[in-house]
C-alpha cells in the first residue's frame, strides 16, 4: 500500500477559496534552481552522491562496532535527533523489561549529572563511542569528546582508540585531525550536508545499523521520493513536496504562525522533534517562518490539544497516521456493561478512533490540515517520509525567498558562549557580554 497526502481539509479556514491547482508563477525558476543546485552538489540529502562510499565504509566499520554491547553517541541537534527517532521507531526494545540486545545512549545536552551517570555505569570495555560533528568544532560535542577520551584512556590505556569513531568532515576540522593523529575509525559527513538534513547519512545510519535497523531500506525509501526530482527537475511541479511547500507558504501568507506536526504513529513520536529542528532552523529567518509544534497522539489530546482546538486561529496541521496500525490484544467479553461497546475490539482500534476524532475536531475548528497516511511503518517508509519533509522544507524556503540551508541566528549564541568561556577572537562578543551582565538584576523570590 502506498503512502498518501490527503488534501480535502487542507485549504480551509483563511485558505478557503485558494486554487491549489493554479499554475505556480515561480515554477520555472524553481525547476532551474533545483537543476542547478543538484548539479553543483549543493543538495546532497536529495541526490545522495555519498551512498556508494557510505556502503563501502560501513562494510568496514560495522563489524568493528557491532562487537560492543553499548554505543554512546556524542552529538547535539541534527547529530542526535535523527538517530533517536530511528531508535524509538525501529529498536524500542531498549526501553522494555529485560532488554538483552545492543543499547544506544545519546548524550545530546550539557548535563553534568546525566553525563556522569553514563560514564559511571557504562563499562568502557563494552562500549564504543561515536563522536559526531560536521564541522569538528561543536563546543558541546568536543567538550564531551575530551572527557570521554580521558575516561576511555583511564580504563583501556592506548586501546582507547579502538573504542572511538568520529563522524565528521572528510578533510578539515579538529575531529578529522584527531582521526588522523590517533588512527581512529571515521565516517564522512559530505559537503553541503547540514546537520538537520544529515539523518540519512552516516550521522544517523551508523547508530541505526548498530541497533540492527535496516539502514539501507531507509536510504531506499528516501530515494523513492527523491528519484523523480533528481532524474528530471521538471517533475517538481507534480511532486508532493512542492505541494506541501505551496500550502505551508499559503499558511504563512494568511496569518498562520504555527505548524502542528501531530503524529498518531506512537512508534514514530520522536520524529516530531526531528521535524521541529528541520523546519525551525531552516525557515525561521528575517522575521519569517512558522513555528513547528510537535504533538503526539493520543498523549497530547489530553494536554495541548485544547489550545489547538480553541486557542488562537493561527495553526495549520500535518496529521500523520498509519493505514495499518498494529491491533494488539482484544478486550474480553466480561467487561462491565458500561463498557460493553469495547467487548471483542482490539486495543489498536482505540488509536484509530482517537486519531479520526481528533482530526475531525481540528477540521471542525477550521484548522487547515494535511493528512499524511503511511501505507506501512517500516524503515523504507520512514526514509520516504523524511525525504519528503526535507524536500518540502527546502522548497518552502525557496518560495519564502530565504536560504533554507543556513542558520545565521544560531551562530550568535555559540559565539557569545565561546566568549564567556574565554575563547580568543571574540572581542565584540566580550563587549556585548559585559554590557549585558552590567544591567542590574531585578529578582523576585517565590
Amino acid at each position: 500500500m502506498s503512502h498518501t497526502l490527503e488534501w480535502s481539509r487542507a485549504w480551509s479556514g483563511r485558505l478557503t477559496g485558494i486554487d491549489a491547482s493554479a499554475p505556480l508563477p515561480e515554477l520555472s525558476a524553481l525547476v532551474e534552481r533545483l537543476r542547478r543546485e543538484c548539479a553543483a552538489g549543493e543538495l546532497p540529502f536529495l541526490t545522495m552522491p555519498y551512498r556508494a562510499r557510505l556502503e563501502a565504509d560501513m562494510a568496514t566499520v560495522l563489524p568493528r562496532v557491532q562487537r560492543y554491547k553499548h554505543m554512546l553517541v556524542l552529538g547535539i541537534g541534527g547529530s542526535a535527533l535523527g538517530a533517536r527517532a530511528m531508535q524509538q521507531a525501529f529498536a524500542p526494545g531498549q526501553d522494555g523489561p529485560e532488554h538483552e540486545g545492543p543499547s544506544l545512549w545519546i548524550a545530546d545536552n550539557v548535563c553534568a549529572d546525566r553525563f556522569e551517570a553514563l560514564l559511571t555505569k557504562l563499562k568502557a570495555e563494552e562500549s564504543v563511542v561515536v563522536c559526531i560533528s560536521k564541522s569538528g568544532g561543536t563546543i558541546e560535542t568536543l567538550a564531551q569528546y575530551f572527557l570521554v577520551r580521558d575516561w576511555l584512556r583511564a580504563a583501556l590505556g592506548e586501546a582507547w582508540r579502538e573504542h572511538m569513531v568520529v563522524v565528521t568532515d572528510q578533510q578539515k576540522g579538529f575531529l578529522r585531525e584527531e582521526a588522523r593523529q590517533h588512527d581512529l575509525l571515521s565516517l564522512e559527513v559530505p559537503d553541503f550536508l547540514g546537520g538537520r538534513y544529515s539523518a540519512l547519512s552516516a550521522v544517523g545510519l551508523l547508530p541505526a545499523a548498530f541497533l540492527g535497523i535496516d539502514w539501507q531500506a531507509l536510504l531506499d525509501g528516501a530515494w523513492d521520493v527523491a528519484r523523480p526530482l533528481v532524474e528530471d527537475a521538471a517533475n517538481l511541479g507534480q511532486h508532493p513536496s512542492l505541494a506541501l511547500a505551496r500550502w505551508a507558504k499559503a499558511l504563512e501568507d494568511h496569518g498562520y504562525s504555527q505548524l502542528i506536526f501531530f503524529c498518531y504513529i506512537p512508534q514514530w513520536a520522536t520524529y516530531g522533534p526531528w521535524f521541529a529542528q528541520l523546519w525551525a532552523e531552516s525557515l525561521g529567518k528575517q522575521g519569517k517562518g512558522t513555528q513547528p509544534v510537535p504533538a503526539i497522539g493520543v498523549t497530547d489530546q489530553h494536554s495541548v490539544n485544547q489550545m489547538f482546538l480553541d486557542g488562537q486561529r493561527d495553526k495549520g496541521c500535518i496529521f500523520l497516521t498509519n493505514a495499518r496500525p498494529p491491533q494488539g490484544r482484544s478486550f474480553g467479553q466480561d467487561l462491565p456493561e458500561k463498557w460493553a461497546w469495547l467487548r471483542g475490539k482490539p486495543f489498536g482500534s482505540l488509536l484509530e478512533a482517537e486519531g479520526l476524532g481528533t482530526r475531525m475536531a481540528l477540521c471542525k475548528n477550521d484548522v487547515p490540515l494535511v493528512h499524511v497516511e503511511m501505507g506501512d511503518i517500516g524503515p523504507r517508509a520512514a526514509g520516504s517520509l523524511m525525504l519528503l519533509l526535507e524536500a518540502a522544507t527546502v522548497f518552502t524556503g525557496w518560495l519564502m525567498g530565504i536560504d533554507p540551508l543556513d542558520q545565521p541566528a544560531v551562530e550568535l549564541g555559540k559565539r557569545l558562549a565561546n566568549a564567556r568561556l574565554g575563547a580568543p577572537g571574540y572581542a565584540a562578543e566580550e563587549a556585548d557580554l559585559a554590557a549585558y551582565l552590567a544591567t542590574p538584576p531585578q529578582r523576585q523570590g517565590f
